[in-house]
């Protein structure tokens, strides 16, 4: 973009557009994720076809998106937006039409692709259209917001979808907010990109999506075929030795997709790790807040969704209010205050029993998704006011990959540790109650959400024992990784508040001119 910003109505107009398709890159990370039921039914998928069904999205889309900020600076902004939400759409169309499951992997992983492209577009369009301090932190909080609604929002629109229709609407329902989007970006959206002083970085290219790929595989597939297990340790081994051969590459070549340099800014380095805890954090729970909303407290797919309504409300409310301390106290303090409110949160969730009802929860999500909304907001200002305008599509890749990396690595250790936690304490009462006609059983109770211990096989004395015993498993587990969530997320604030530079001076102007 160069010359005048347009006017201040055509601008926010413009980030409306863009939080569209942000907002559908949201939605559809989560929205598969209670019509896989219905999926099973119809299509018959094995279970690690399901797995990749879920996770190939997430997979592709953490994969390329640091690679697909460096081509985004040079083909334009707009154009990769535009280029991204068209893939999607195509995707999902393919996906909506899937007659087996390798190809609804494949259209998931299509998906990937085209929101690995759209994803550093969005952010680096609005800190264009924004150039004043003071207004791309309004713009940012916004982001900020439109992102977390429409990964949590996704289990709500599945729910409903699927009890409405068939797994196949969680494909359609892109395109009616997909071609919108491509529409009013060609007409609102201005073209904006990085001078071309300098070649493209293919082998750094090409290294960090081979590195970013393999590692975020691993993560998402440890908790399956086990931490130790010897594919995803080699898979770990493969992705550190593309890592190192990135940097090595980076410090080296002529022209670096990522210059190392960037790293070494304290407000790249601090808001990085605040987003990547704050993904780890909230994004990981989701998966064990669905489990326990339908499997313990019994509430169906669109009912559990619904529920998880609060943190997203929680979390739009966090990032606007963070737009103000930004504005005068800079990145710490709103990074601080919300890793501070997210490890409170899950404090408190460690008292949860098996009489607790969804009013517990409900605090835990208002609690954490305002603390989210606040270290968000803050740490993407921190990574993006380190980065010139020319690279910005860059800054938000950065900021982009290290939320994706830390949502996947939040959903494979709290799913890992919870389901090592519920095995073996519903092992142990399962051995406590072997006096219980059938309670004894190998396979007798499974993972709640799921739950159905034998059917009509079992007297109804035996099925009470064991629904209680793997109630009260699931709630141990729960616990169990809030407690470690918690520590995880106390001891980055405090490491936040150490690393992170405090209040800059030349920004009060910036906040006068508001």
């Amino acid at each position: 973009m160069t010359g005048r910003p347009p006017a201040p109505a055509r601008r926010w107009a413009a980030a409306g557009t863009v939080c569209l398709g942000l907002f559908l890159l949201g939605m559809d990370l989560t929205v598969l994720n209670v019509a896989v039921p219905d999926l099973e039914r119809r299509l018959h998928p094995t279970t690690a076809q399901v797995q990749w069904i879920v996770d190939g999205y997430a997979l592709v889309l953490g994969g390329l998106v640091l690679a697909t900020g460096g081509v985004t600076d040079r083909i334009g902004r707009r154009l990769a937006y535009v280029t991204g939400t068209t893939v999607c759409a195509a995707a999902s169309a393919l996906g909506a039409c899937a007659g087996t499951p390798g190809q609804v992997i494949a259209a998931r992983a299509g998906m990937g692709a085209g929101a690995a492209l759209l994803m550093p577009a969005t952010l680096s369009i609005l800190t264009n259209l924004f150039p004043e301090p003071a207004l791309r932190r309004r713009a940012i909080a916004l982001w900020t917001a439109v992102a977390g609604l429409g990964i949590l929002t996704g289990p709500v629109v599945g729910g409903a979808l699927v009890e409405q229709h068939t797994w196949r609407a969680g494909f359609w329902i892109n395109l009616p907010v997909a071609l919108p989007a491509v529409v009013l970006a060609l007409l609102l959206v201005p073209e904006s990109r990085a001078p071309r002083t300098d070649r493209i970085d293919v082998a750094g290219t090409l290294l960090s999506a081979a590195a970013l790929t393999t590692l975020v595989w691993a993560i998402i597939e440890a908790p399956t075929l086990g931490w130790t297990g010897p594919w995803v340790l080699a898979a770990f081994g493969v992705a550190a030795v593309l890592l190192g051969a990135f940097v090595l590459w980076e410090h080296r070549g002529p022209a670096p997709l990522l210059p190392l340099s960037l790293l070494r800014d304290r407000r790249i380095g601090g808001g990085t790790t605040a987003l990547a805890l704050m993904a780890f954090s909230l994004f990981g729970s989701l998966f064990v807040q669905t489990l326990y909303l339908q499997g313990v407290l019994g509430f169906t797919p669109w009912q559990a969704g619904l529920r998880t309504l609060p943190q997203a409300v929680a979390m739009s409310a966090g990032a606007m209010v963070a737009p103000a301390l930004l504005s005068r106290y800079a990145e710490k303090l709103p990074v601080v205050l919300g890793l501070l409110a997210i490890a409170a949160a899950f404090a408190y969730l460690t008292g949860t029993t098996t009489d607790s009802t969804y009013s517990r929860l409900a605090v835990v999500q208002f609690v954490a998704g305002f603390g989210a909304g606040l270290a968000a907001t803050a740490g993407t200002e921190s990574v993006m006011s380190a980065i010139t305008p020319q690279r910005a599509a860059l800054g938000s890749a950065i900021n982009d990959a290290t939320r994706q990396v830390g949502a996947a690595l939040g959903v494979a250790v709290q799913g890992s540790l919870l389901a090592t936690v519920y095995t073996d304490r519903l092992t142990a009462r399962l051995g406590a109650l072997a006096s219980v006609p059938g309670a004894h059983r190998p396979g007798a109770a499974g993972l709640p959400g799921a739950f159905d211990p034998g059917g009509d096989t079992l007297p109804p004395t035996a099925r009470t024992a064991l629904a209680d015993a793997a109630r009260r498993s699931f709630v141990d587990g729960m616990t169990t990784t809030a407690a470690v969530v918690a520590a995880v997320v106390l001891v980055t604030a405090a490491a936040a508040a150490w690393w992170l530079p405090g209040r800059r001076r030349q920004r009060r102007p910036t906040s006068r001119a508001r």
